[in-house]
């Protein structure tokens, strides 16, 4: 037996409405249903699926369904470099980054397949979009 895909990242948000609305005003995801949890929070859908999700940093341990200490927004919970996107239109995302502001790299892989935009979300969350380079 072993896992069969990747459901979702948390992100847990000292600037939640910010980050909420970088990911759906700029990387285009979608706000969707979500349960009725006792901490604040937002689904990001894509594809039907809600893959991104955020909760407020300042609601202590209901995310875990229980009360503990949960790190804060400060103190790193791991080794996660950056979280990544499959995108279609590369000059079209490169502008709306730009337009908004936004401070960005890009990078083509070598080989030639793919082109990338790396941009970090508010609460510093990389976020890396690929673009097949035809």
């Amino acid at each position: 037996m072993a896992v069969q895909a990747l459901e979702h990242v948390t992100i847990r948000c000292a600037q939640r409405q910010r980050t909420r609305d970088f990911y759906v005003e700029i990387l285009g995801l979608s706000e969707g249903k979500r349960p009725d949890f006792p901490f604040r929070g937002h689904w990001l859908y894509l594809g039907g699926v809600p893959v991104i999700h955020l909760v407020e940093a300042a609601d202590s341990g209901g995310a875990w369904g229980r009360e503990i200490v949960l790190p804060g927004p400060d103190q790193a919970t791991g080794a996660l470099d950056h979280v990544a996107f499959q995108g279609d239109d590369f000059e079209a995302m490169r502008a709306r980054l730009t337009e908004a502001g936004l401070t960005f790299r890009e990078r083509i892989v070598p080989g030639g397949a793919l082109k990338q935009l790396f941009v970090p979300d508010p609460e510093g969350v990389l976020v890396e979009i690929n673009f097949k380079n035809d």
